[in-house]
């Protein structure tokens, strides 16, 4: 797997060079110091993994990220262990290493990226019918794993949404657009900019509303017909 290295630190870059070196599955193909030079970089070429320090001047690696429309597997370097919990909220992100960065964390780390790339080729077509059935959210510095099918409704309430459930409901730090691609489109559907329901646990509809368990919630007028064609009517 070819992969650049960015970093502000001359003396890092050697270290995560000499450690890919050591490493047959990993090539280094480029090295930055200014994440600016590394997308001008990736805009006309491919690359398999991007090693990232987090801390660099005027340009933050987390600035990098969401610049990219479609960013390679990142590995994230940094010297500040506070930041592993936003780390995750990306999916390119794969591992999140604290420097300094030893010979065995490294090798981990490689091994997770090609586990990751086995998975990826896999297809998601291959995954169990078990695995597909749930999802993870970050709750309290904590993974929460929850059933797709117990899911009644997700409200977007500012930069959180709330994940409403037989169980329970729980607060995340994410977009509705995010957890909308992750459920099921055969179950789940956007009846308002700020709600996604679970069909199948739909009580009553009346006028621009619907009403989940206990919970009206409203419909928009340009999600509507949708949600009526979606219903098995009489």
């Amino acid at each position: 797997m070819n992969c650049i290295i960015i970093d502000d630190d001359a003396t890092a870059r050697l270290i995560i060079r000499q450690l890919c070196n050591n490493s047959k599955q990993i090539t280094v193909i480029e090295e930055f110091e200014s994440a600016i030079d590394a997308i001008k970089y990736l805009n006309s070429n491919n690359i398999d993994i991007v090693f990232l320090d987090i801390h660099m001047p005027s340009f933050s690696g987390f600035d990098f990220i969401q610049t990219l429309k479609s960013p390679p597997k990142i590995v994230l370097t940094t010297s500040d262990k506070n930041f592993a919990l936003q780390a995750f909220e990306y999916e390119c992100v794969v591992d999140y290493l604290v420097k300094p960065i030893i010979k065995e964390r490294f090798e981990k780390s490689i091994h997770k990226l090609l586990s990751f790339e086995e998975s990826k080729i896999a297809g998601k077509d291959n995954l169990s019918k078990e695995e597909s059935n749930f999802i993870y959210v970050s709750v309290d510095r904590r993974l929460i794993k929850i059933n797709i099918p117990d899911i009644y409704f997700v409200e977007a309430k500012g930069d959180y949404i709330s994940i409403k459930t037989a169980q329970k409901n729980y607060i995340v730090h994410s977009t509705l657009k995010k957890i909308e691609e992750k459920l099921p489109s055969s179950l789940f559907i956007r009846v308002h900019r700020s709600f996604v329901i679970n069909i199948s646990e739909i009580v009553d509809i009346e006028d621009n509303s619907v009403v989940i368990q206990k919970s009206v919630i409203p419909i928009s007028r340009s999600n509507k017909g949708e949600l009526m064609k979606r219903l098995n009517l009489l």
